[in-house]
């Protein structure tokens, strides 16, 4: 199993965009065969930083959702709506395992 991190720098201007954004990756990334664990917006502290954490069920499941995501319609029109919003400055990605009882 892998656990994707992301932490995106946003436009705290542009917050519904991102939120937007947001709602269609969790619905896009469960119909490419991964689990979406949602996202964190701001609240108290930093008003420019989110976070997303989505889980698959193997890296290379993970690398087959990314391939897959270059070519959906509707994760064409998000990767979209990001680009011209320009809610998202710019965004980090790290891999990590899980650890359960």
């Amino acid at each position: 199993m892998i656990t994707v991190h992301l932490r995106y720098e946003i436009d705290p201007d542009k917050l519904d965009d991102f939120t937007e954004y947001g709602r269609e990756w969790i619905r896009l990334v469960n119909k490419l065969g991964g689990t979406h664990h949602g996202y964190f917006m701001p609240s108290e502290g930093d008003s420019d930083e989110a976070f997303a954490l989505f889980t698959f069920p193997s890296l290379a499941e993970y690398e087959a959702y990314r391939t897959a995501s270059k070519t959906d319609a509707e994760c064409v029109a998000a990767f979209e709506l990001a680009r011209r919003t320009q809610c998202i400055r710019r965004y980090e990605r790290r891999f990590l395992s899980p650890v359960f009882d």
